[in-house]
């Protein structure tokens, strides 16, 4: 049963990471075809620092599942969350140290990836 609920947890979660992408992909879509290449560029990698650690976080938050297993869903859950903000700051200093673009659409698409989980309730029917 624990693993069923840890499967459902895992999806629900993976499907806001999905949308993520999504828009983050037709976001670095929008700014290549408007700007070019080096924004488009830009742009993806911004999309892949918002996108990334929450896929990670997601893995690692809901490995686990059940009473039985209160201690490691908490643990997995602090630990997720750490290597999502360490991975994050690990992809910003690679994108601002490799990166010659303008990091305004690294930004732009950044944050409109963040927005994602805020109003996912809007998306996503809850069961």
């Amino acid at each position: 049963m624990s693993k069923v609920l840890a499967r459902r947890g895992r999806w629900s979660a993976y499907r806001i990471v999905l949308l993520q992408a999504a828009v983050a992909g037709g976001t670095s879509i929008l700014f290549f075809a408007l700007w070019g290449a080096q924004y488009g560029l830009s742009a993806l990698a911004g999309g892949l620092i918002a996108v990334l650690p929450n896929f990670v976080f997601a893995t690692l938050a809901f490995s686990h599942a059940g009473a039985k297993a209160s201690g490691k869903v908490v643990w997995m859950f602090f630990l997720g969350e750490a290597v999502k903000l360490l991975l994050t700051i690990v992809l910003f200093a690679i994108a601002f140290g490799m990166l010659k673009t303008p990091f305004m659409p690294l930004f732009s698409c950044y944050l409109l990836a963040l927005l994602i989980p805020w109003t996912a309730p809007l998306y996503f029917k809850q069961n």
